[in-house]
């Protein structure tokens, strides 16, 4: 049903509007016991570069983050890990995702809700990868026609390169 590796379910996620987001994870049970693996958080992400002449890093700059792992454990007994990194500035969606990653991987109740979302965010990213791939393809340059026009076809007069070499002092 699902035809992208786990490592792509937050992208996919990221593309889908809040307000559905937040629709299907409300309608988790509240019976399962969620405990953050650790504290989510939200900040800025630094991106390093390394300077290709001298080797010295350097920052190139800021971007919002937001991570969230946690752990579910279903009435039943059942547990299942989820986690998230978003470029994202809110905690909140971050957990959101998180509780869909985890929901999905064990397929606990609500997963094919979950798995539907993912479906829809991954058409989104196919039609956008789409344009971008046609967008590139309208500037591509073909250089082949540069190499059938040579010295050799010009007369040396028609360019000035007649006196080559020669001082013009």
């Amino acid at each position: 049903m699902i035809n992208l590796p786990r490592e792509q379910w937050v992208r996919a996620l990221s593309v889908i509007p809040e307000e559905a987001l937040a629709s299907v994870v409300q309608n988790f049970p509240d019976a399962w016991e969620v405990t953050p693996n650790a504290l989510p958080q939200e900040g800025l992400g630094l991106l390093k570069f390394r300077d290709s002449a001298l080797g010295d890093a350097f920052y190139l700059g800021e971007f919002p983050l937001a991570t969230c792992w946690l752990s579910i454990t279903t009435p039943d007994a059942v547990s299942a890990e989820g986690a998230a990194m978003v470029m994202d500035d809110r905690a909140e969606r971050a957990e959101q995702m998180a509780l869909c990653d985890a929901v999905l991987s064990a397929q606990l109740p609500g997963w094919e809700a979950v798995a539907k979302l993912i479906e829809q965010g991954g058409e989104q990213l196919a039609l956008k990868a789409r344009e971008r791939k046609s967008m590139l393809a309208k500037t591509r340059v073909d250089f082949s026609l540069l190499d059938d026009v040579g010295l050799d076809d010009v007369e040396l007069d028609d360019v000035g390169l007649d006196d080559v070499g020669e001082d013009h002092a």
